[in-house]
This record gives C-alpha cells, sequence and structure tokens, in this order.
C-alpha cells in the first residue's frame, strides 16, 4: 500500500504524518522538522579556540605574606653595685656584656667612675607579642653623672657584631705601632742584654728609638695615666694603662706635654712629652715598652689591635640607622 501523507492539525505545525499498510500492520512514522532525532553535532568553527605561546611560563602563586615588622623598644635601668649587674638586669647576656665592658672602657672606667644611681639604656628590637629581644642590643647608652655615652650595633657582611661610636669608630681599642718619628733602633728588646750604663746583664723590656731631642713624643693608644715625673734610670717617664691588657712606658723624656698629670686620660696620638736623654742615656732616644697582662713584650713585634672603623657605603648605612637610634634614646 503507498504512503498516504496527512497534514499536520492546527498546533502542529512542521510535523508530517505518513501512514502505510503493510500486510496487517499499519506503520506510522513521523517526522519533526523542528526537533532532530539526534544530538546536535558541533561545528568545529563555533568550538572555543585555546592559544598556547611556545615558552609562555605558568602562572606563579601569590608571594607569601610580609613577617610582622619588629617591635623597637627602648629599656633602662639603674646602676646599684656593678655595670654587670645593670646590665643583667635588662637581659644581656654574659658574652655581650664582655664586649660592651670593652666597648665602654675605652670612655669610662667602669670600676672607679661609675657611681649608684647611673643608669644603663638599650634598644631592643622583639618580635610582635614576645619578649625575647632578635638580636643583641641595637643600641646601649650608659650615663655617669652629666656624662651619656653611646655604643652601636652593626653586622658587616659576614655577620660579625661589633659595637662603634656614632661617627663610625671601632669601639675596640686601635695602637699605633711607633710612638714617635724616629731614625734609628739603637737598641732592640732583649731578655738579656748587657747595659751600657751598669754593665751589667739584664733584660731590656723596649726599644729604643733614637731621635733628636724635643722630638714629640705620642700616645700610642688611649690610656689613663698611671704615673708621670722622674723614675731611676727611666728619667722623666710616662706610664699608661691603655685599654686591657695593655700598658706602655716611655722614657727619657726632655720634658712632658704642658697639662699632663697622673689620672688624667689621652687619645692615641696625642702628645705627652717629647725626646730627651734624661735617665740612664747614653744619647738622645725614646725608651719605648709595650706590656700585655703586665709582661713586657717587644713592641716592633707584639700582636697589636687594629683600626677597624668603618668607611665608604657602610659607614653610610650605619650613620642613618645610628642617627635614628640616637633620636630613640634621647626619647
Amino acid at each position: 500500500m503507498p504512503f498516504i501523507p496527512t497534514t499536520a492539525s492546527p498546533g502542529k505545525a512542521g510535523r508530517l504524518f505518513f501512514a502505510c499498510a503493510i500486510g496487517s500492520v499499519c506503520t506510522v512514522v513521523i517526522c519533526d522538522a523542528l526537533h532532530r532525532t539526534h544530538e546536535p553535532s558541533i561545528d568545529k568553527d563555533d568550538a572555543p579556540v585555546v592559544a598556547l605561546r611556545p615558552g609562555t611560563p605558568p602562572a606563579k602563586p601569590a608571594p607569601p605574606p610580609a613577617p610582622p615588622a619588629p617591635v623597637r623598644t627602648t629599656e633602662s635601668a639603674t646602676v646599684d653595685e656593678t655595670f654587670s649587674q645593670a646590665a643583667q638586669s635588662l637581659g644581656i647576656d654574659q658574652g655581650t656584656i664582655a664586649t660592651l665592658t670593652e666597648a665602654f672602657g675605652n670612655k669610662v672606667d667602669l670600676r672607679r667612675d661609675l657611681r649608684k644611681g647611673d643608669t644603663l639604656s638599650v634598644i631592643y628590637d622583639r618580635a610582635p607579642g614576645s619578649d625575647a629581644p632578635i638580636d643583641a642590643p641595637l643600641a646601649v647608652r650608659l650615663t655617669t653623672g652629666s656624662s651619656s655615652h653611646d655604643v652601636f650595633l652593626y653586622r658587616d657582611p659576614e655577620g660579625e657584631a661589633r659595637y662603634y661610636s656614632k661617627n663610625g669608630n671601632s669601639t675596640k681599642p686601635a695602637f699605633s705601632r711607633y710612638p714617635v718619628d724616629f731614625t734609628r733602633v739603637s737598641s732592640d728588646f732583649s731578655l738579656r742584654r748587657l747595659d751600657p750604663v751598669t754593665h751589667r746583664w739584664q733584660s731590656h723590656d723596649g726599644v729604643d728609638l733614637a731621635a733628636p731631642i724635643g722630638t714629640p713624643v705620642h700616645a700610642t693608644a688611649q690610656g689613663k695615666v698611671t704615673f708621670v715625673g722622674r723614675q731611676t734610670g727611666y728619667g722623666k717617664v710616662v706610664m699608661l694603662e691603655n685599654p686591657p691588657p695593655y700598658s706602655t712606658v716611655y722614657a727619657h723624656l726632655s720634658r712632658f706635654a704642658k697639662g699632663l698629670r697622673n689620672g688624667a686620660t689621652v687619645q692615641r696620638g696625642q702628645v705627652i712629652g717629647y725626646v730627651g736623654e734624661t735617665g740612664w742615656a747614653t744619647g738622645p732616644h725614646l725608651h719605648y715598652e709595650v706590656h700585655v697582662d703586665d709582661v713586657a713584650m717587644d713592641p716592633l713585634t707584639v700582636s697589636l689591635p687594629g683600626d677597624d672603623r668603618l668607611r665608604g657605603e657602610e659607614r653610610q648605612r650605619f650613620a642613618k640607622e645610628a642617627e635614628s637610634l640616637s633620636a630613640a634614646l634621647n626619647g
């Protein structure tokens, strides 16, 4: 039987019905022109395009948040007994106390000059919410009477910590090798020498530096005058107690620097007297001694602390930080 097309009823627009009879079976086929009988294929022109550029690195994760800034605090303690006791009360460890004792020892005799009621102030950096300091004290001020002495921490590129004065000079003692502009070494250091005056064999505890009478004699390191006057053999002599463990002797002087007296503090390079030939001397020269822990050593070869003041960019960075810390100490 042939197909018999049938029109769609109202509201069924777009549909065609075909009916046929095959034997005793009647089949109805419905063709929907508006709705396909299978899932539509995606046209390649309609697909999303993902462009990849060669060598494009993957997106980097966001950096972790910066740690909170340290909290800078200033603390003070009153000296009741000793410098060490006041430092300990501020949480300073023994190693740093020893370093600070040396640092302030260039300016203050901590055994004689410190008085009850003097103050010690420190500046620490602490982590937020913590009582423990991040590092050694960044700045330390020792106030004795009406005078204040400041030192500031600086770490060099290798991480070594040292304390410096505000102008960038090291607080470690520094020595010059020679106290006078001499022409020659007229007599060496010796443990046993025939003395040209006494004609006896004995030690020669220093060196003799020949120079014209009146040549200025300079202190080779900062120190305190422990004796200025005459002694047998030495003639006119100046003795200095330098930063421990050093002391120095300058003998056979023709005269002393004006105003020099026992107990006075002198600076490295300061003129303390003038070459002469007083005492047991056979000609104009300076007899110069260096003692380490009260033991005479050869002044020409003994190991001496060097001058490690900050210079260049290091000094500029230090000066900026020291200015800020000084202002904080001033309150």
